[in-house]
This record gives C-alpha cells, sequence and structure tokens, in this order.
C-alpha cells in the first residue's frame, strides 16, 4: 500500500497535458477482442485500469504489443478462454464490457464478481438485460458471478435500457456489433466515450448510426476489420486539474481535452465565481473568489458528470455562502467525503445523494481514506490546499484513472512524496 504525503497551503502553477480518456480506452480494448486482426489505439493513457484490462485480454489469447507507452497493438488471432481471470477481473469493473466479445467468439462466457469502485452497489442488471435481449442464456457457474452461453451466436435486436448506463450501453454495443442481423438501442448513453467507441467499430467495419443520440442502430459486417484510433483526450481528468488550480489559489494551463467536453465540466464552476476559459483544447484557470452557487446537481450527458462531483463538493469548501451538492447516480462517493469534516469543512449530509457545504473554511491537514478513484483525487486535492500535512492512502487507488500523479503535481509546484 503507497501513501501519498502532501504539504498543503502551497498554490500550484504550470500547464498538464491530458492523456486519453480512462472511460474511453476500456471499451475500445475490449472491442478488439471482436476482431482476429490487428487493432491499433494510441494517446492511450498510462493507468493502472489500462494495465489490467490488457493483462485480461492476454489471459484471453491476445497478442499485445506497446512500441511506446501512449501506443498498443492488439491482435486476438484465436480467442483460447470464455473465462477472464477471477483475481484480475475482481481488480476491475470494466471487465464486464468483456461479456459481448466472448459470447461472439467463443459462444459463451463466463465472469467472476467484477470489482472496482463500489462494486456491492452498482450492478450489471441492465449489461445482462441487453445481452439476453440477443438471445444469450443464463448457465451455472462455480461461486460468484456470471454465466451465459450463445451456441448459436448472437442475434440483432430492438433492446430498451431500463437506465441509459454508460457501460451498459457500451456491453449493448459490442455484442450487437456482433450479432446477426439488425439492432436498435434506444435510451441509450450519449458520453463521448460511447461516441468513441462507435467510432471504432465503424472502422472496424460495423454500419453505426445515432451515436450521441438517445437511438444507436447498428449491425455486424460481413467480417470484422482491424482499425487505427486515437483516443480523445480525457475531460474528467481536465477537470480534475481545473479544480486543483482553483482550490490551492493558483493559475494552470490545461491541454488535450476536446473545448465541447470541456464545457460540460466548466459551465457549473463559473457558476461559482471560477475564472477559466476553454477553447482549442485548453482549460486555463486562474485564481478566482469563489462564491456559493445554489444547487449543483450531476445529470445525464450533456449533465454535469457524476465522476466530477468529488471535486466539486471539495471546492464548494472554499465558496462564500452554501451550495447543495446533489449527486442522483452514485451514494458512496459522497460518504467518503464526511472525512472533509476532520479538516474543519463544514458539511451536512443530508442522505445518501445530497450534502449541503458551507464555506469559505481553512481546511486542516490529517490522515485521509481514498476509498474510490474519484473522491481519492477530490482528497488530494483537498489537502494541497489545507494547512500542514496530510498523507492519503491507498494511492494505488487514485492512479487506475491518474498517470504519473507525483511527477505531475511535483511540476506544478506541490510539495508530495510517495511513501511505501
Amino acid at each position: 500500500m503507497v501513501t501519498l504525503r502532501i504539504e498543503g497551503g502551497r498554490p500550484l502553477a504550470g500547464r498538464v497535458a491530458v492523456e486519453g480518456n480512462k472511460n474511453s480506452a476500456l471499451p475500445l480494448l475490449a472491442a478488439c477482442l471482436l476482431t482476429d486482426q490487428e487493432c491499433v489505439l494510441t494517446n492511450m493513457p498510462r493507468i493502472r485500469d489500462v494495465d489490467v484490462l490488457i493483462e485480461l485480454l492476454v489471459g484471453l489469447g491476445a497478442e499485445v504489443e506497446r512500441p511506446d507507452p501512449a501506443t498498443v497493438r492488439i491482435r486476438c488471432r484465436s480467442v483460447t478462454s470464455d473465462e477472464p481471470d477471477p483475481a484480475l477481473v475482481g481488480r476491475l469493473r470494466g471487465s464486464v464490457l468483456l461479456l459481448g466479445p466472448l459470447l461472439a467468439r467463443r459462444g459463451a462466457a463466463r465472469l467472476a464478481q467484477p470489482g472496482g469502485d463500489f462494486p456491492a452497489r452498482r450492478t450489471i442488471t441492465t449489461h445482462l438485460q441487453a445481452l439476453a435481449a440477443m438471445g444469450a442464456v443464463a448457465v451455472a457457474v462455480e461461486g460468484p458471478g456470471y454465466g451465459l452461453a450463445a451456441p448459436d451466436g448472437l442475434t440483432g435486436a430492438s433492446m430498451y435500457l431500463d437506465e441509459a448506463s454508460v457501460t451498459g450501453t457500451e456491453t449493448a454495443l459490442l455484442a450487437a456489433a456482433a450479432a446477426k442481423g439488425r439492432s436498435q438501442i434506444r435510451h441509450a448513453a450519449m458520453e463521448p466515450h460511447v461516441v468513441d467507441l462507435c467510432r471504432f467499430l465503424r472502422a472496424m467495419g460495423v454500419s453505426i448510426t445515432g451515436e450521441g443520440t438517445p437511438t444507436i442502430c447498428l449491425e455486424a459486417p460481413a467480417r470484422f476489420g482491424g482499425a487505427t484510433h486515437r483516443l480523445d483526450g480525457d475531460y474528467i481528468e481536465a477537470g480534475s486539474w481545473g479544480v486543483v488550480a482553483a482550490i490551492t489559489g493558483g493559475e494552470i494551463e490545461v491541454t488535450g481535452a476536446r473545448s465541447e467536453a470541456l464545457e460540460v465540466v466548466a459551465a457549473p464552476l463559473r457558476l461559482m465565481g471560477l475564472s477559466c476559459s476553454h477553447d482549442d483544447d485548453r482549460l486555463v484557470v486562474r485564481p478566482s473568489w469563489l462564491k456559493a452557487t445554489r444547487r449543483i446537481t450531476t445529470g445525464l450527458w450533456p449533465g454535469f458528470p457524476s465522476d466530477m462531483v468529488s471535486l466539486v463538493t471539495v471546492l464548494a469548501t472554499q465558496a462564500d455562502g452554501r451550495t447543495l451538492v446533489h449527486d442522483w447516480l452514485y451514494e458512496l462517493r459522497l460518504f467518503a467525503l464526511e472525512q472533509l469534516s476532520a479538516m474543519r469543512a463544514d458539511l451536512f449530509l443530508c442522505d445518501p445523494h445530497r450534502i449541503i457545504v458551507s464555506g469559505p473554511t481553512k481546511l486542516r491537514g490529517r490522515h485521509l481514506d481514498s476509498r474510490d478513484l474519484r473522491s481519492g483525487m477530490a482528497l488530494i486535492a483537498a489537502a494541497l490546499a489545507a494547512e500542514g500535512e496530510s498523507r492519503v492512502r491507498p494511492l494505488e487507488i487514485v492512479e487506475r484513472g491518474y498517470a504519473s500523479l507525483v511527477e505531475r503535481l511535483t511540476s506544478l509546484g506541490a510539495v508530495v512524496e510517495r511513501l511505501s
């Protein structure tokens, strides 16, 4: 277990270039399993979740080369197993994305209980319903997990997702891309990473229309080809660095994420008085006098992303007045932020989805527990703004989504140290 020691109270300044979108990387890697031809993915983020999914693919028979840290070459000439390594599956919620490609290539899939953030609270019911609509049937497995079979192959279908789940939509896309006949996915997620997956599948030969809308139609090709694809920059990572600049009173320029995606993150932050601009695929945050806003609520795309709610809650501790933060989708992110109370933050947890933050308050350093990826990064931001020393652990959880975190913080002027 690794601990990050932080000496707070210093404004951070400089420039950060974000890497490829974490939420695009995993479905794109899973899609490579659909074809026996070579696929090349560039601008791949150098994060732990990507490493784990690549290990899973190798265990299923994929040949993987990494000519440089941001490029992955994958060829799955044959898929040698229908059961990904259960130990690795238990570390990564994104492993659920392997179900569709395994059913397509092997006619069966056995998956242990996926891990990651909040594994007990995040079900895969939407995924299973979509696969069942295309003809997959449940089969018994030993221990906790899921077993599915489609011995005669998947069949295209019209399906309505019970929620606009991002990974649920991606699971449906990966399965429908290989199903016989035409499929229609309604109540589909519209996030940029879903669009990114559709673009990649189209490059592999799949006929797709409607990406970025609630209805996506697709039909499998006669034969899958290989494809080369560059990931878009990670707008959540860009927003995270913007909050780090704002909460420390610094000035940071973030490059690499598309301006259209940055607008979704920047608009609510401007309501809090944050001086920022986004154009030419860069986000610039300047020292600001922060003020409370009546309410910040997460929403489906293009609403304010749930992945940013922990960070904006921490930012609200430095805003003048009272802000209600409402994350209608997830519960435990707000519970994790109760640790801020011991840092002198003025918080009132209304229920698992709503928290009232009063500010500004001068935070005090302390030991903190990074219980999930996003709240872990939010607690690091709080520690950077706090008086005195803080220690955040385990750092490995945050590194699942933020590459070279210690090195980047140091380059911006933070006093941090990695402790084993």
